[in-house]
């Protein structure tokens, strides 16, 4: 195991749990098993444990016991190899905690409507936890949450058992990092963060978590552990945040925002390319930096950055529909009863996940200015679940992107650039591409495109030159 800041604890580990690790005997259980619980328990299987998957879907947990994968980045043959050899079951009984040695704790933490943390799914399982717990027991959050989450609201509930955390139990918070549709890094080899309550804590979710992962990274408290996470995403966003600001900019000094970022990008230090687009999506980057925001609050401290790259951000998909409208103001047309193709609403390419993605606000600001509005995904054959009532249900325009389907069409949007779209039979077919991404350059045809920061239709790629000397 590789211990890549070199922390150690200093607590030898108890005995049993020794055995446990060594001879695989324990018995592991994962609450969630969603994007990161199912990852993480098909591991837990890899290597040769007993894993019990507890879920609040009947049909989620048939289906596994099934052999069948609802997550896309998990195979279905791995799930169906482990549950017929024993080592993986999906349950709907919290009762059946008190089998497990080890539970991993993978539940959403929202936000609310104010952007405070919504703790009420950790709270549930910590409470399953408390009823089912056990001297010995091991128990590790891995929901991103706000620093203190594991000492002052798990380690409380846990400890009203009469049980002291370090002692007779163990607790421990280590953040996931899941990337959905990463082809290189994924729960195995992705470095795993870890910190424990007390040391006593981190050095058996060590034991534990170096059979699973290949890099473990174990930090001096629960806390700091929190707070890697929310300062990992934070990062991101106030990065994206200085690139969409770039954009706008550059919209406003008629120069085109590709060649500006690319150019920068070849200098090999003291710098790192991040790219604008029409918003931030998913389930950690938009949500994550409020978490230590909230905190922060709590602790009169203000933490300005995060907020003003929200804020940023956000304007967005506001300022992606003004682009559309005034693309097609210059075609001598209203948008409303325009034909408007938005092409991706998931919130990165090939990937089938809708959460918190730019394209869902797109969509409902075009339909409010009264646009004939359709969607194209080869990901997303509809829309559910997504805070928006008047989207809920709305159809894809056609499960094939065709000529006619584009020539039909007043103006296309791209929002999410998928790989698997014919981006020249875009340029060939449609009128006008509004292009957040910068996938039409290089796409020659009779499409007029604008760009984040106008026409970009003969925008070069940027190229190193070496000149001789």
């Amino acid at each position: 195991m590789e211990q890549t800041n070199g922390y150690d604890p200093g607590t030898a580990l108890p005995p049993p749990w020794a055995a446990r690790v060594e001879g695989r005997t324990a018995t592991l259980g994962v609450i969630g098993l969603g994007y990161v619980g199912l990852p993480l328990a098909v591991e837990m299987a890899r290597s040769g444990y007993r894993t019990l998957g507890f879920e609040v879907s009947a049909a989620v947990a048939d289906g596994l016991n099934r052999g069948e994968s609802h997550i896309a980045d998990v195979a279905g043959a791995d799930v169906a190899r482990f549950v017929a050899d024993g080592l993986l079951e999906a349950t709907l009984d919290l009762g059946r905690l008190a089998e497990c040695d080890a539970i991993s704790i993978c539940v959403p933490t929202p936000l609310n409507k104010i952007k405070d943390p919504d703790l009420s799914y950790v709270l549930t399982a910590t409470e399953a936890v408390r009823a089912a717990l056990r001297p010995g027991q091991l128990i590790i959050l891995e929901s991103t949450t706000y620093p203190g989450t594991t000492d002052e609201v798990m380690r409380p509930l846990l400890e009203e058992t009469g049980l002291t955390a370090g002692a007779d139990f163990f607790l421990c918070f280590s953040p996931e990092r899941v990337d959905p549709g990463n082809p290189t890094w994924h729960t195995r080899n992705t470095p795993k963060v870890i910190g424990g309550v007390t040391p006593a804590c981190l050095a058996v979710g060590q034991a534990l978590y170096a059979t699973l992962f290949d890099a473990l990274v174990p930090v001096e408290s629960a806390r700091s552990a929190e707070l890697v996470k929310v300062y990992e995403n934070t990062f991101r966003m106030i990065n994206i945040a200085l690139a969409n600001e770039i954009a706008q900019a550059c919209d406003r000094l008629g120069v085109n925002v590709w060649d500006v970022i690319e150019a920068a990008g070849t200098k090999p230090f003291g710098f790192m390319k991040f790219t604008p687009g029409p918003g931030l999506g998913g389930h950690c980057i938009p949500l994550d930096p409020h978490y230590l925001s909230w905190k922060m609050r709590t602790l009169a401290f203000k933490t300005r950055m995060i907020d003003l790259a929200s804020e940023i951000n956000a304007e967005m998909p506001g300022f992606v529909v003004q682009k559309v409208a005034d693309a097609l103001n210059d075609d001598a047309k209203p948008v409303r009863g325009s034909r408007v193709l938005v092409l991706g609403v998931a919130y990165k390419r090939d990937i089938d996940d809708l959460r918190e993605s730019p394209a869902l606000e797109i969509l409902r600001l075009l339909q409010e200015k009264g646009a004939d509005v359709r969607y194209h995904d080869p990901f997303c054959a509809e829309i559910h679940d997504d805070g928006h009532t008047a989207l809920r249900g709305l159809p894809m325009a056609s499960r094939a992107l065709t000529a006619d389907l584009l020539r039909d069409t007043d103006a296309v949007v791209v929002v999410t650039d998928h790989t698997t779209v014919d981006y020249a039979l875009v340029a060939h077919e449609a009128r006008l591409v509004v292009d957040t991404r910068g996938v039409m350059r290089g796409h020659p045809g009779r499409a007029r495109i604008v760009g984040l920061a106008g026409k970009e239709a003969e925008a070069p790629a940027a190229a190193v030159l070496a000149w001789p000397r």
